[in-house]
């Protein structure tokens, strides 16, 4: 296994955020990658309208974190955008999570670096993305617009139930927020 054996711990920051208490370690083909504990990391960046569909962790948890270390230092200067999409994409078949989810997780992170960071690697790679990218668009259109007219609805319903009990609660209440990130 490519992943050092053992669990993943860590502590939680806030609703979003968690911090590695323990290192993971990945051993690539030539290199091995060693998060470090106290690394912060949200598992997987996915927007919550998708979450019915990608949870933000599962059996590629490990992926995800190493996936965020490595985005830290493409950040830094100190890797290619490409090769971590590349490595989060292969080390989430080496940890058994099944062919379509990963390439759509891998096409997702190759559409969030960015138009530049898209098309570098060439023309071959742009193509494999839309290859990925259309079909998901056809097959998962019309239950992310439910979701969104859901998301929206549930808010409004919130946002209503606070005008009304804020006259009358003796105890804080807290004001709704619409987050399309968030959990």
């Amino acid at each position: 296994m490519p992943f050092t054996e053992g669990k993943v711990v860590v502590e939680e920051l806030d609703d979003e955020r968690w911090q590695l208490v323990d290192p993971v370690t990945y051993e690539g083909n030539t290199d091995t990658f060693v998060v470090p504990a106290g690394f912060q990391t949200d598992f997987a960046s996915v927007p919550r309208v998708f979450v019915w569909l990608l949870p933000r962790y599962g059996k590629y948890t490990k992926a995800a974190i190493l996936h965020d270390w490595l985005c830290a230092r493409v950040r830094a200067g100190a890797f290619d955008r490409a090769d971590a999409d590349g490595l989060f994409r292969r080390s989430m078949r080496e940890l058994g999570v099944p062919f379509v989810r990963r390439w759509l997780m891998w096409a997702a992170v190759r559409w969030g670096a960015g138009p530049r960071s898209l098309v570098a690697p060439g023309l071959g790679q742009l193509l494999v993305v839309l290859l990925v990218t259309v079909p998901a668009i056809v097959v998962f259109a019309a239950p992310v617009v439910m979701i969104i007219v859901a998301m929206v609805l549930f808010w409004l319903v919130e946002l209503l139930a606070f005008v009304l009990l804020l006259p009358f609660s003796r105890k804080a209440v807290n004001r709704p927020r619409f987050l399309w990130n968030a959990a």
